[in-house]
């Protein structure tokens, strides 16, 4: 790898030629495949299973719908309008300069806090195989390493997100095919279990609706990150081309991996085991696969990585995209020689490491805080761009506009999912915990919003004066 410089030119505003365009179609291809497949399937899938018993795989068909149709409608705007600030930058489009912004700082506010929890939580996990590893060491090591792969340009971050998402795909695949031989009764010593688990212990759905709803919040916040798509999409040779291809794999894949999956874990292991603490431990130890909990852990591990990776690449991107617009400070722009955004990755890696080293010094209490002001943020996002789509499809349709990647049975599809959005949104209102985290988020986009309006009425005062 040649780690480049961080000296060089500055991109004006609005050229994306500026970032190198060196990421390849099947790496964005599995980024978008990846981003979605993280430590929230392998470990944190289990919440959504003792909520709702058997009856989750009705939250993920639904929360896998929203994906589809959300990715659908960012794919359309993607091809259309290339860009790094991606969705920040069509609903600036759609609703003007302040929710643009509020969007993209938002986002951006999002990520680099998740990047801070996903160091120390890839740190701890990789802990408890190899105990004499501080954390705190291999904590600020990840993020040193991502860091690097993130300034030695597109093209090494790209290769690095394809073989992290190899290495998932094929462990998912390698349990898909332990699964269906264990419920089958291929495996020697292992029992089949039949529908015993599916229908016993208080039958399909034994938390009723209330647990589907609650499983339902857990859900979405899982499939947060396939968006980074359209993010990556600008630096493509061909985005039109990159893009409907990553759109039109990556959701049937997702729905693959995600149904198949929790369909093998609920079906051999009760739902109300205390097992699921780690559901795929759980499934491979009924299997008798020795080694199972350790291989499980290394793959989250990974799977943490990947999306502190992604994490920090998308962040760097909306930050870089809002320097361009006028909204963040313009040395931001700066790029190395292998046209990365150096100082935007920066300044996004160092509220992270900021947020890490606060964490050790307070522990459970930074980033909790920090991850419940976040942990409603994709809801907006999502909402943002079927608002955006919706509003700029009709536009293009009346202006006569031809748009290469068209979203299918619009405008019918944007409306089921802005309808699915406002059900999840009033479950969120009915769930104590799940509400408190929303107003938290709701607080927020607030106060970025206001200090983004107050930024661009000074912006134009001084426009204003310097012309009189």
């Amino acid at each position: 790898m040649n780690t480049a410089a961080t000296t060089t030119t500055v991109a004006p505003p609005g050229a994306q030629p500026g970032l190198g365009r060196s990421l390849k179609s099947r790496q964005l291809t599995m980024m978008g495949l990846g981003s979605a497949i993280g430590a929230g399937l392998f470990l944190g899938s289990g919440v959504g299973v003792q909520a709702a018993g058997p009856a989750v795989l009705i939250s993920y068909l639904v929360a896998g719908t929203l994906v589809i149709i959300v990715m659908q409608a960012l794919g359309e705007l993607a091809a259309a309008s290339p860009s790094t600030g991606a969705f920040s930058v069509y609903t600036q489009k759609a609703f003007g300069k302040t929710a643009g912004s509020t969007v993209g700082w938002l986002w951006w506010f999002q990520l680099v806090v998740v990047i801070a929890a996903e160091a120390v939580g890839a740190a701890g996990l990789f802990a408890t195989i190899f105990p004499e590893l501080p954390v705190w060491l291999l904590t600020l090591l990840f993020i040193a390493v991502f860091s690097v792969i993130n300034v030695a340009g597109v093209k090494n971050y790209g290769e690095f997100e394809f073989w992290f998402a190899i290495l998932k795909v094929a462990a998912i695949i390698v349990f898909l095919i332990i699964g269906a031989a264990l419920i089958f009764g291929w495996l020697p010593n292992s029992p089949a279990p039949g529908l015993t688990n599916l229908f016993g212990h208080g039958g399909f759905a034994p938390s009723g609706w209330p647990g589907i709803s609650s499983a339902l919040l857990v859900v979405v916040f899982a499939f947060g990150g396939t968006e980074i798509v359209s993010v990556a999409a600008a630096e493509t040779a061909d985005p039109v081309r990159s893009v409907g291809q990553a759109i039109r794999t990556v959701v049937w894949r997702i729905m693959v991996f995600y149904i198949g999956s929790l369909a093998i874990i609920v079906t051999v292991v009760p739902w109300d085991s205390e097992q699921l603490s780690s559901p795929f431990a759980a499934v491979l130890a009924t299997a008798r696969i020795p080694g199972a909990e350790t291989a499980i852990i290394l793959v989250a591990v990974v799977a943490l990585l990947s999306a502190l990776n992604a994490n920090l690449y998308g962040a760097s991107r909306m930050i870089y995209s809002l320097a361009e617009r006028g909204d963040a400070p313009k040395v931001l722009l700066r790029l190395n020689k292998a046209k990365a955004p150096v100082l935007a990755v920066l300044i996004s890696v160092a509220v992270g490491v900021a947020s890490t080293v606060l964490e050790f010094f307070f522990p459970a209490r930074i980033l909790p805080a920090l991850l419940n002001l976040v942990g409603s943020t994709v809801l907006l996002v999502w909402a943002s761009v079927l608002m955006s789509q919706f509003v700029l499809r009709r536009k293009a349709d009346r202006d006569g506009q031809v748009l290469t990647l068209k979203m299918r049975a619009f405008p019918y599809l944007t409306l089921a999912g802005m309808g699915i959005l406002a059900a999840i949104l009033m479950l969120t209102c009915l769930d104590p915990s799940a509400r408190t985290q929303l107003l938290s988020t709701f607080a927020l986009t607030a106060g970025i919003a206001v200090a983004c309006k107050i930024a661009e009425y000074s912006r134009s005062r001084r426009t204003h004066i310097s012309k009189a």
